[in-house]
């Protein structure tokens, strides 16, 4: 099919500059990206019959990387502090 339609994986390393400047990067198609993102990602790891930990746990690693990446600049700043 089209360029734009496929999906990422299926992209040649060639094709990448392309097919990204066919994306909608304007606020409502992030949005609709996001959404399409959290989707499937509900019905690859959540919303299974048989589920187990991993979906949940993928959560929350990621949850702890985000919050470890947005506290860095305090952390690291704590780490050099002297106290004597």
């Amino acid at each position: 099919g089209p360029l734009s339609e496929r999906p990422l994986m299926e992209v040649r390393l060639g094709e990448l500059h392309t097919w990204i400047s066919t994306r909608n990067f304007s606020p409502r198609g992030l949005l609709g990206a996001a959404q399409r993102a959290w989707s499937s990602y509900c019905a690859k790891y959540i919303h299974v019959k048989q589920g187990g930990p991993a979906g949940i746990s993928m959560l929350l690693a990621g949850y702890c990387l985000l919050s470890y990446g947005w506290n860095y600049q305090h952390l690291k700043q704590h780490r050099w502090r002297k106290y004597h």
